[in-house]
């Protein structure tokens, strides 16, 4: 027996698809799944089927015809289409909120792509489509900034299949805006704190921490506002920590109250920065620690290994490449 993948329309009346499924079990073909998509021009009906081995695929589509079914498309399918369709998309939901930046990956593979590209923008060129669907090209916007387009030579897109993508989209959105809320954590020690992205406003209070820089980065911290976040205890603002981009590479900035040192916040906020320059697509960070800062460098070094390490005098500078595996989840 083998395994096919059959997509026909038909319509959408009582007793047709009946009739499309007694001609295929005449041929003892035997459905494993079906699908039903619901168009304009009738209902598509997707199987999943166990064929004998002797059956061609000019054997199937000749029942398919004969079963009323039109504009039928056969392909052989692998093992893995066995799989629950409804329990496979909840997998890459759950991985979305996981790592929302996986979403071209999760769209393909739901899809079945055998394209998917990421645009900043629609080329001028592409003609609209409803719903941003064609009959091989959907068109969706990333909740990130750009859009995706997708792109699957056989079969045709549906407007079901339209929507289950979309619905991806959504929890990559929220998982997005989730990461931009305040978040509060729990030191070792019992104390609370919350962690937000920095804003303008609390360039005032960042100046009157008593702070000595942890990395001896940007020399001004306005700098590290536009690309930050701040830790707060209450509602004062007790560490900063930012990036400055310069190409695909940025420079790390850091600073934390004295009262509050020691206490697990410089390598949160470094945490964070990483998932955060993996969101942006940057390649590497670099942060300048002096050397006497030992619990820094002990930091950095279990955020995994550098790249480069150089020591000039009493400065240390690393650079830390960004990997899948650092920017997929900010452990707190």
């Amino acid at each position: 027996m083998g395994l096919w993948r059959i997509r026909a329309t038909v319509d959408d009346r009582p007793g047709y698809l009946s009739v499309l499924t007694a001609s295929l079990a005449l041929k003892a073909v035997n459905i494993l799944a079906v699908q039903v998509h619901t168009t304009e021009g009738g209902a598509v009906d997707d199987f999943l089927v166990d064929a004998p081995d002797a059956m061609t695929e000019r054997d199937l589509l000749a029942a398919v015809e004969k079963g009323r079914g039109r504009d039928p498309w056969i392909a052989p399918a692998e093992p893995q289409a066995l799989a629950d369709a409804p329990t496979s998309a909840l997998g890459l939901a759950a991985r979305l909120v996981r790592d929302p930046d996986s979403l071209g990956d999760a769209l393909g593979g739901m899809l079945g792509a055998t394209e998917v590209t990421w645009r900043a923008e629609l080329p001028r060129t592409t003609p609209p489509t409803r719903f941003g669907l064609a009959r091989s090209a959907m068109r969706l916007a990333d909740p990130a900034g750009g859009v995706y387009e997708i792109v699957r030579t056989e079969p045709a897109f549906t407007p079901a299949e339209y929507a289950r993508a979309q619905a991806l989209v959504e929890v990559a959105a929220a998982a997005l805006r989730a990461a931009e809320e305040p978040v509060t954590l729990l030191l070792p020690d019992g104390d609370e704190i919350t962690i937000r992205p920095a804003q303008s406003e609390d360039l005032p209070a960042v100046r009157r921490m008593r702070a000595c820089r942890l990395t001896a980065g940007p020399s001004r911290v306005h700098r590290l506002i536009p690309h930050g976040m701040v830790a707060l205890a209450g509602e004062r603002v007790i560490g900063l920590a930012g990036l400055v981009p310069e190409g695909d590479i940025a420079e790390v900035g850091l600073l934390v109250d004295d009262a509050w040192r020691g206490r697990g916040i410089g390598a949160t906020l470094l945490r964070r920065l990483l998932a955060m320059a993996g969101r942006a697509g940057l390649a590497a960070l670099v942060v300048h620690v002096r050397a006497r800062e030992e619990a820094m460098l002990s930091t950095l070094e279990s955020l995994g290994p550098a790249s480069a390490l150089e020591r000039d005098a009493g400065l240390v500078t690393v650079t830390l490449p960004i990997t899948p595996t650092r920017a997929a989840s900010p452990a707190s």
